[in-house]
């Protein structure tokens, strides 16, 4: 039985916490904060509750597979997962609107036919076609298994066939996401609709990877859920799994360092000076944040991927409204921006950097226990924003102050009126990210993506001091609830099985 100290309570890290206790390891989790779940947060106020993180789950396969392989009670008899129909309403900037059932290719392709004219749902259904042959080449070396020592093959090879394409008495091929849109799909509508995907994640699609079209089909492929109660209801359902394996929590534990003793990781100093000797040490921290704890020693591996440079971030309204939800709303509206291109420049620092509405998702889910009576309504605005946002003084809260208006306005456009039913608002900040998270200027991770020169692979979940290990968004395979519970059952398979560990079969 080894002693494994685990840094920080976020999902990635639990879901490894949990795993390896179930493996006979005597497992301590410290966390910075006072509660668990990173990212994965709620606020509540008069009655109203609302997630401050992801307020949807895809792959819903990975915390089964999580609570499986961890007890005898399965992850439908903690949470009450329920899949989400339609998956998503858009409204585009010309102001049509579709919704696009969940998980149904030939619904989605009459859905579009209807709204956009004939021959949109088709161009859209082949592209999904294509997405496939991309998410089964790039499926198993980017998400089930351990990060290739040679992963540049993985950066050099574009795994989405592209379809040929004249232009300019050339015949092209497709290499970024934008380029699918302009060259494949053909409609400024259907371009928003695949681009929001990369834009949800931090990614610009103008420098995106074509393999990014595995991010619209994992949603269309595997469908959305909601897990009533919120998301951090999952979030719980992890937490308690891990304490009945005996896992034991320490909050309010701030790790400042990473002792090393003959040549490899050897527990984890707290600011208090007191150290916690382990065995093995599994960090579900940012890059940067990993980085000032591990002196005299190079965190990453030879020849492994560098890590990912900063990302956007998330701004979140919160709005407790009066009224009840209407009956038949969907659960989630994207709301896209009038100028994608001037949105693009204002969030990932283009030329054209100027003030521009920006797309925002709306959540509506219609939940019991996330208001005070059937009289009333809490909504979610989210919208992509640059890293750092608000974190300038007093002219940093008046930009927050204008794009969360800002929203609200773009909000409008599928929820008239809007402001007349506004109770209160709370607004979450890049800083509340950065506060909850450790993650410089809130920034959010991606998931990893093929191609690119590897610019979107993450670190692996080794590293280069012996017996320090890495899990959570910021290391492989990525972003998103679905990917930190990968990279913990990696992070799991490569302690409990060591270096030749190759992945779930």
């Amino acid at each position: 039985m080894a002693r494994i100290a685990v840094i920080g309570a976020g999902m990635g890290a639990m879901a490894a916490a949990a795993r390896l206790a179930v493996a006979g390891h005597r497992v301590a989790v410290y966390e910075r904060t006072e509660t668990y779940g990173g990212a994965v947060r709620r606020f509540e106020r008069d009655g109203f509750a609302f997630d401050t993180g992801p307020g949807l789950l895809t792959l819903p396969a990975v915390y089964r597979d999580l609570f499986v392989k961890t007890g005898k009670e399965s992850l439908e008899d903690l949470v009450e997962l329920v899949q989400v129909d339609p998956a998503a309403r858009h409204v585009f900037a010309d102001g049509t609107g579709v919704p696009l059932p969940n998980a149904s290719r030939a619904g989605v392709v009459a859905a579009l036919d209807e709204a956009l004219g004939a021959g949109a749902g088709q161009r859209w259904g082949d592209f999904l076609v294509r997405a496939r042959e991309a998410w089964d080449r790039t499926r198993r070396p980017l998400l089930e298994e351990p990060l290739w020592a040679d992963w540049r093959v993985l950066a050099e090879r574009e795994p989405y066939p592209a379809v040929p394409h004249k232009r300019l008495l050339r015949t092209r091929r497709a290499g970024t996401l934008a380029e699918i849109g302009a060259w494949e799909l053909r409609d400024d509508r259907l371009a928003a609709l695949l681009e929001s995907h990369a834009l949800a994640y931090g990614l610009d699609p103008r420098t995106a990877p074509a393999s990014a079209a595995v991010l619209p089909y994992m949603e269309h492929a595997f469908g959305t859920w909601y897990v009533r109660g919120g998301v951090r209801e999952l979030a719980r359902a992890v937490y308690e799994r891990c304490v009945r394996r005996r896992v034991e929590f320490v909050f309010g534990a701030e790790v400042t360092g990473i002792p090393a003793g003959d040549g490899r990781a050897a527990g984890v100093e707290l600011a208090d000076g007191t150290v916690a000797e382990a065995d093995f040490v599994v960090a579900g921290v940012a890059p940067d944040v990993l980085g000032r704890l591990v002196t005299g020693a190079a965190v990453r591996g030879d020849g492994e991927v560098a890590p990912q440079g900063g990302t956007p971030s998330r701004l979140t309204v919160l709005l407790a409204l009066r009224g009840e939800r209407p009956p038949g709303t969907a659960h989630r509206t994207v709301v896209h921006a009038e100028d994608r291109e001037a949105e693009l420049d204002l969030v990932f620092g283009g030329p054209g950097s100027t003030a521009a509405r920006p797309t925002v998702t709306v959540l509506r889910p219609g939940d019991p226990a996330l208001v005070p009576d059937a009289s009333h309504e809490a909504v979610v605005l989210s919208s992509t924003v640059p890293a750092r946002l608000g974190q300038e003084g007093g002219a940093g809260r008046e930009v927050v102050d204008r794009y969360a208006q800002d929203m609200i306005t773009v909000a409008e456009r599928a929820v008239p009126g809007l402001r007349d039913r506004v109770l209160w608002t709370e607004v979450r900040t890049p800083d509340c990210v950065e506060e909850v998270t450790g993650a410089a200027g809130g920034a959010l991770p991606a998931p990893a993506l093929a191609a690119a020169g590897g610019r979107l692979l993450h670190p692996g979940n080794s590293t280069g001091l012996p017996g320090l290990f890495t899990a959570g968004g910021w290391s492989h395979p990525g972003g998103g609830l679905a990917h930190a519970g990968m990279s913990g059952a990696l992070v799991a398979g490569l302690i409990v099985e060591g270096p030749g560990f190759r992945g779930s079969q």
